[in-house]
């Protein structure tokens, strides 16, 4: 994605803050996955890397523009899926970015919060490399659910694997988050000190069930000198 940060793009995006909210039903419709929450600390991961990169006062009005209240996110209390759709709709519009560049950033940052918040050793027990690693999202997702019982995890299938490529397919209850996914494999693959190339190669839709990702390793991450 070029420089790490929240990229401003000006080209009109099928992800646009407006579609994206529209993906939420209405309030109070039973469809809102009530039994299956998004828990805080994803809010709170998203609250951190707003306020690391733009300050909090550009916290205070995605807040305001989403209609959320909550000044402070519980990271193992559940929240409906609504508060964080809410969120990242009203953080495009504020950031003026748009909402797959936002979720891909997202991602990234993901794998480096959750070392903060505690969760090290499960990452270093995925696998000594970063195919094992993918492959074994899974089961890792199954050792969080012990602390979040009410935990509605993916699931990650992974496919064609070579020593240079690999494809991974990304399986939610949940819609338009592949980019975040996408940044996450980034994010993983930087942790196994890799360059890659992803290329999301279709979405969840009317056509797929899941979102595809191919993926070719091109070789250890440059370092400045």
């Amino acid at each position: 994605m070029g420089k790490a940060g929240l990229v401003r793009m000006r080209r009109a995006d099928p992800y646009a803050a407006s579609r994206f909210r529209s993906l939420l039903p209405a309030p109070g419709s039973a469809n809102i996955q009530q039994e299956n929450p998004m828990y805080g600390l994803v809010n709170r991961a998203l609250q951190q890397l707003v306020c690391a990169s733009k300050g909090e006062q550009a916290w205070i009005e995605i807040r305001r523009q989403a209609g959320v209240d909550e000044e402070v996110f519980m990271r193992m209390d559940p929240y409906p899926d609504e508060v964080t759709y809410r969120l990242v709709g009203a953080a495009s519009e504020v950031l003026d970015t748009p909402v797959p560049v936002l979720l891909r950033e997202f991602g990234r940052y993901w794998t480096r919060y959750t070392l903060i918040e505690g969760y090290g050793a499960m990452l270093n027990d995925l696998g000594p490399t970063f195919h094992e690693a993918l492959a074994a999202l899974d089961s890792m997702h199954e050792r969080v659910a012990l602390l979040y019982p009410s935990l509605s995890p993916p699931t990650f299938r992974v496919t064609e694997i070579t020593p240079d490529s690999l494809s991974l397919n990304y399986y939610s209850k949940r819609s338009s988050l592949g980019p975040m996914v996408h940044g996450l494999v980034e994010g993983l693959a930087e942790r196994f000190g890799i360059a890659v190339d992803v290329r999301h190669a279709y979405a969840k839709g009317d056509a797929q069930d899941h979102d595809r990702f191919e993926i070719r390793i091109l070789g250890p991450l440059a370092h400045d000198s």
